[in-house]
């Protein structure tokens, strides 16, 4: 299969439309795995492009990953809208099959920030290829992510001690009854965008990684 050029966005077949994506190759050869960034809420300013979505992406690059961004329907270039988070899965699902399609031969992760962790995990616990997850700003306060406490699958949550949408004491009482392979990276003086503290995400996404290889 031809892969795209790095970091030009095109567009890939999705359940309510076109899917606009920007697809990034690592500077290691070989890579050592494949994995799909989701972004926050869109109805709050949530893109691909988003600052947290953008630093997941470069650790997983760090790490040797190739790695996919996707804009959920409804955003800048995908069609459709809006659907509760619901029909975003679906979008998951469709940029999963298009990156496995690509690269069916590594190992397969999936990360998102805010909504995009919450819509993200749903979707990996219902695709067995996908081997691992990384949350950042997991909004524990907001949704329900009780359907992690079936998975087995290594779990990475990176959480600002002062976010507002999920309080440390919160999430650790919720991760309790999780996976039992979840690891939990509390960075202090983090808020839910991890202002001033990017760097300190990277590296705990890129150890967590080099942990799993």
């Amino acid at each position: 299969m031809n892969l795209p050029r790095a970091l030009r966005s095109y567009t890939i077949p999705g359940p309510a439309g076109s899917l606009e994506v920007i697809y990034r190759p690592t500077r290691h050869h070989p890579a050592v795995g494949a994995a799909l960034v989701c972004h926050p809420h869109p109805q709050f300013g949530g893109t691909m492009h988003s600052r947290v979505v953008h630093h997941l992406a470069r650790a997983f690059g760090d790490a040797g990953f190739v790695t996919l961004r996707m804009n959920f329907r409804g955003v800048e270039g995908s069609a459709g809208n809006y659907s509760q988070g619901v029909g975003e899965v679906d979008d998951v699902l469709a940029a999963l099959d298009h990156l496995r399609r690509m690269h069916g031969e590594l190992s397969m992760g999936i990360a998102g920030h805010s909504f995009g962790a919450w819509v993200g995990l749903r979707a990996m616990s219902v695709r067995p290829e996908v081997e691992f997850g990384v949350a950042a700003g997991l909004p524990v306060a907001i949704y329900d992510f009780s359907f992690l406490c079936e998975s087995e699958r290594p779990l990475l949550v990176v959480q600002g001690d002062g976010d507002r949408f999920g309080s440390e004491e919160t999430l650790r009482t919720a991760a309790a009854s999780w996976t039992r392979q979840v690891q939990l990276a509390i960075v202090p003086g983090a808020d839910h965008f991890f202002a001033q503290q990017l760097p300190s995400l990277r590296r705990r996404v890129v150890g967590f990684l080099q942990d799993l290889q």
